[in-house]
């Protein structure tokens, strides 16, 4: 991988990483259209390790918020008298919500990086999973706002998380859809999506550059770490950029153009599949 390429992978994950229109869909797209074997073992590492670039874009830009909620949570595991805290509740709701995209992220991580790589599954994701986000988009109340985060709405929006396992479903726009389902405020779903994001994307980069550290490597062929090394940097860059805007718009839009832009992109995708204008994997 050059660094062109890599530049490039980086900025369209950081950018993608957090809108709902699934991060991974768009880079095993681009990384087929750049002539990669998108199941190969260096490939799926290279995508799950530069996500952390655009996660620790999070932490910085949410890190008064992390502080604050870090700081209520053990508080309120040493007194009692401190687990009124909304902070302290929403601390455990995002532990809860953040459990079972590990659990089902292990027990089928070779389905995750080999099968469901397929451009099909990709494409179908995308247009599926559009009418989901429509109907949550449409037929939420939004009457519930941070303060009303409870555990069980972060257990019900972390199993549905589950489905960004595949590429194309998109992890934001899971967890945005499930929370909007929980009658949610937009802004308050998308700021739970990214608290959610964090343990699960970091703990998914440190899991592949620890089990697949040799595979990456440029010794053995592989793409590389400095490629990896510079679409991480840029992710995290694009990535602050995203959440930053990402804020503002959704406080006044709905997700009809994300909606849109999936169901146009899947659509493509299908044609170009059934053509044969490019393999599905």
């Amino acid at each position: 991988m050059n660094i062109f390429e890599a530049v490039l992978l980086g900025a369209v994950e950081g950018f993608t990483e957090f809108l709902p229109i699934s991060s991974t869909g768009h880079l095993t797209i681009l990384e087929k259209l750049l002539g990669y074997e998108i199941d190969a073992q260096d490939i799926t590492a290279f995508t799950a390790i530069i996500q952390s670039g655009a996660v620790l874009a999070t932490v910085i830009f949410l890190r008064h918020d992390i502080v604050r909620i870090i700081n209520a949570w053990f508080r309120g595991v040493l007194s009692r008298d401190q687990r009124a805290n909304a902070d302290y509740r929403f601390g455990w709701a995002v532990i809860l919500g953040s459990i079972p995209i590990g659990i089902v992220g292990l027990l089928f991580q070779d389905t995750i990086t080999s099968t469901l790589r397929s451009l099909w599954f990709v494409a179908g994701a995308l247009i599926v999973y559009s009418g989901v986000m429509w109907f949550a988009d449409h037929a939420a109340t939004q009457v519930r706002h941070v303060e009303d985060v409870t555990w069980k709405d972060t257990l019900i929006i972390g199993v549905v998380q589950c489905l960004a396992l595949v590429p194309g479903v998109s992890r934001s726009g899971a967890t945005m859809t499930a929370g909007l389902l929980r009658d949610l405020d937009r802004v308050t779903v998308t700021k739970l999506s990214f608290f959610l994001s964090i343990p699960a994307l970091l703990g998914a980069s440190v899991l592949q550059t620890v089990t697949e550290f040799d595979n990456i490597s440029a010794d053995n062929q592989g793409v590389g770490w400095l490629p990896t090394i510079v679409a991480t940097i840029t992710s995290f860059v694009v990535g602050w950029f995203a959440v930053s805007w990402l804020l503002k718009f959704i406080a006044r839009h709905s997700y009809s153009i994300f909606i849109g832009y999936r169901l146009v992109l899947g659509s493509v995708l299908m044609v170009l599949l059934a053509t044969n204008v490019i393999e599905p994997q």
